[in-house]
């Protein structure tokens, strides 16, 4: 990947695409953020603002909110919002260079197969294990966790050309930047694993304005979050999927790396935006009923958030 990806582009500059680009290009990756006014405009005129635990830099990178800059990129971040997938991919497509691969950092287990629609180029999905935050314009904070896994789908088996080098490469690129990326030998698995922990967190976070420590100190909570966590290993199981019971531990243990994190439903709701609750507790509810598992939990959550976006802000 040193040689392969002379250039990166970063396709929804929020919290995670500013986060996991800016490492990158403080480690010395060309790297160009492709978002919204106001963070390109304050990115353009001072540069991005990485606060990381303990550190603080101010980056240069180039921004844009010109779609059409992924053209030159050998490696895209694709990180913008689930409910923008279709839009964005599509925009994507004609300025995508025949080689280039498209790194999933998104939420929810359906975004992979929406992107690769619009797209003939190679598309990995990443799971994503880091609290990050946008403070202000040109400005993101991580207050915990950091880590990537990634892997190739099984259906992709030989079929990608160079896929396992190109996973390699990846894992390099990051370890340079000092992001630590797991290579899964069963990534859809992990997918679905991360799907339980987002669906046991997000909507309650956004639900009660809690951090992870706050809702795991408290038994009720807990309970909720563990039933949450099940109906979602039940429809994975239901797919074909197998789900270890460690998961529903696993879940609970996401708070000790994270104690201050609110969730990402939780900062959409307070800044009046669309959250993603219909790719998280909203698809295993609708996947539920489609395949007759009950999931009570997930719909009662999913409801809850959704009459929560519609509620005037204080």
């Amino acid at each position: 990947m040193q040689e392969r990806t002379r250039h990166i582009a970063v396709v929804g500059a929020g919290a995670v695409g500013c986060y996991f680009g800016g490492l990158l290009a403080r480690a010395g990756a060309q790297v160009t953020l492709i978002g919204h006014s106001p963070h390109v405009e304050a990115i353009r005129q001072n540069g991005l603002l990485l606060q990381t635990l303990g550190r603080e830099d101010r980056i240069a990178a180039a921004a844009t909110e010109d779609i059409a800059a992924v053209q030159h990129a050998d490696l895209v971040l694709f990180c913008v919002k689930s409910p923008d997938t279709d839009a964005a991919a599509a925009a994507m497509a004609p300025h995508l260079a025949a080689n280039a691969a498209v790194l999933s950092l998104q939420n929810g287990v359906d975004n992979v197969a929406r992107i690769r629609r619009q797209v003939n180029t190679i598309v990995i999905p990443a799971l994503v294990y880091a609290a990050v935050f946008m403070a202000a314009p040109g400005c993101v904070k991580h207050t915990g966790g950091g880590r990537l896994v990634i892997g190739l789908l099984p259906e992709d088996g030989e079929k990608v050309r160079g896929g396992q080098r190109l996973l390699v490469d990846i894992v390099a690129l990051f370890a340079r930047a000092g992001v630590p990326v797991k290579v899964s030998d069963n990534i859809k698995a992990d997918i679905w694993t991360k799907l339980a922990m987002n669906c046991a967190y997000n909507a309650i976070s956004a639900l009660g304005g809690a951090r992870y420590s706050q809702m795991v100190a408290m038994p009720e909570v807990r309970d909720l979050m563990r039933a949450a966590a099940q109906e979602v290993m039940q429809v994975a199981r239901a797919k074909g999927i197998q789900l270890p019971d460690s998961v529903l531990d696993e879940t609970l243990r996401l708070a000790d790396s994270m104690p201050e994190t609110i969730s990402s439903t939780a900062q959409d709701i307070r800044k009046g935006r669309r959250t993603e609750i219909d790719h998280l507790n909203g698809y295993v509810a609708r996947a539920g009923e489609a395949l007759g598992v009950p999931t009570p939990v997930n719909r009662t959550l999913a409801t809850l958030v959704k009459l929560l976006e519609q509620s005037p802000r204080a």
